[in-house]
């Protein structure tokens, strides 16, 4: 037995126990339902981030469908541009095979034009090698005579040189080779009253050249040496003991030229106080400034100086300034002379201008006065001419002027 509310129920009692199990079953239900009512709410907040992403999902195929109608669309633009492409290529390929057609064409015109023309400039070549050819032989046969003629010259001009050989070996044919070759250059360099060949001297010496020079420094004599044996002994040594002793004799040569020079031709009173020694050699000249620079010294010493023939030619240029400055001094006097006649001969030029200055301006005031009474004497001859008889007033006397003098 049990007790609710107040009321006693059996528990035996069929209709109990159907109760109780249908208050049971209510519960379950209720229970159920519960849970079902919170599974569900559970299930609803489940399924929102499902059903986002579904939207998503929804949202994305739908872009995707967008997409894929574009990308449709894409395509056929772009089958389209291929398409479009393709023919125009075709096109382009078709002008471009003509222009390289035509183009191979106008090649092949050309090629075969200069073709014909090397053809021809290969004939026109090979005719005129063949011309120059012949010319060129015919040249080379001229300068073969040439040099047969050269070769007939160079044999004759060896005997020449033996000849001078010859001549250079005789000390007297030697000194009158130096002495040509001096004359030479003096009557180049200077004037002819300028100088004197083979003057003889107060002492009876006989110089090459006497240079008249103003005193100072007074008449130069030139004197022409040439050491030639011992300058050819020097040149042939082939030994130390060769070349000493070869030294030897050109210092002995020269010393020698330099003490006859500084003995025969410094006088005192009558010639300067130095005289050249003329080597017809530049080779002679430059060993012995290389070799035995002291006999220079001492030529300078003895007042002898030593040159070449370009040296000479120097020094000659400068004794022509020393002339011509000379010659200038000598006539300062005249042109001082004629400058003061001069002078007087302007004066006098000018006093007479002066004079005939004042003769025009007189000259031009009296016929400015003619002027004056010509146009009086016209206005008069008009006057008469129109007969007018009127009275005409006296003119004043002082107004007049008189054609002459009274």
């Amino acid at each position: 037995m049990i007790e609710i509310a107040g009321q006693s129920f059996n528990l035996g009692d069929p209709l109990v126990i159907l109760a109780l199990v249908g208050a049971g079953i209510l519960a379950l239900v209720l229970v159920l339902l519960v849970l079902a009512v919170r599974a569900s709410g559970r299930s609803a907040r489940a399924a929102e981030p499902l059903m986002q992403q579904i939207s998503q999902l929804s949202q994305t195929v739908q872009g995707l469908g967008q997409g894929q109608a574009q990308l449709t669309g894409g395509l056929e633009s772009v089958s389209k541009s291929q398409t479009m492409t393709i023919q125009t290529m075709e096109v382009r390929l078709a002008e471009v095979q003509r222009q390289m057609a035509d183009r191979l064409h106008e090649n092949a015109v050309k090629s075969a034009r200069s073709l014909s023309d090397l053809q021809e400039r290969m004939n026109d070549t090979l005719h005129g090698s063949s011309e120059k050819t012949t010319k060129s032989l015919t040249q080379l046969q001229e300068r073969l005579a040439t040099i047969d003629k050269a070769q007939t010259n160079i044999e004759k001009l060896s005997g020449d040189v033996l000849s001078l050989q010859d001549i250079l070996s005789n000390k007297q044919t030697r000194g009158a080779f130096g002495e040509i070759q001096l004359n030479d250059i003096v009557s180049k360099a200077l004037p002819a009253d300028s100088y004197t060949f083979q003057a003889t001297l107060s002492n009876g010496k006989r110089a090459d050249c006497l240079i008249h020079l103003p005193n100072p420094p007074g008449p130069i004599v030139i004197d022409a040496k040439f050491p030639l044996e011992a300058y050819e002994a020097l040149v042939a040594a082939d030994t130390k003991e060769a070349t000493m002793r070869a030294l030897t004799n050109l210092k002995t040569a020269v010393r020698a030229h330099i003490k006859a020079i500084s003995e025969r031709y410094l006088i005192d009173g009558e010639t300067a106080d130095g005289a050249l020694m003329f080597l017809p050699s530049e080779a002679v000249y430059a060993e012995l400034h290389a070799r035995l620079p002291e006999v220079v010294r001492e030529g300078f010493a003895a007042r002898v100086w030593i040159v070449s023939p370009t040296t000479c030619m120097a020094t000659l240029n400068t004794m022509r300034a020393i002339l011509k400055d000379a010659r200038m001094r000598e006539q300062a006097g005249a042109i001082r002379r004629e400058l003061g006649l001069l002078s007087k001969d302007v004066d006098r030029l000018g006093t007479r201008v002066d004079n005939l200055d004042r003769h025009f301006g007189q000259a031009a005031r009296d016929v400015e006065e003619i002027k004056i009474s010509a146009d009086k004497a016209g206005k008069r001859a008009r006057k008469l001419d129109n007969f007018d008889f009127e009275e005409i007033a006296p003119e004043d006397e002082s107004n007049i002027v008189p054609l002459g003098k009274s």
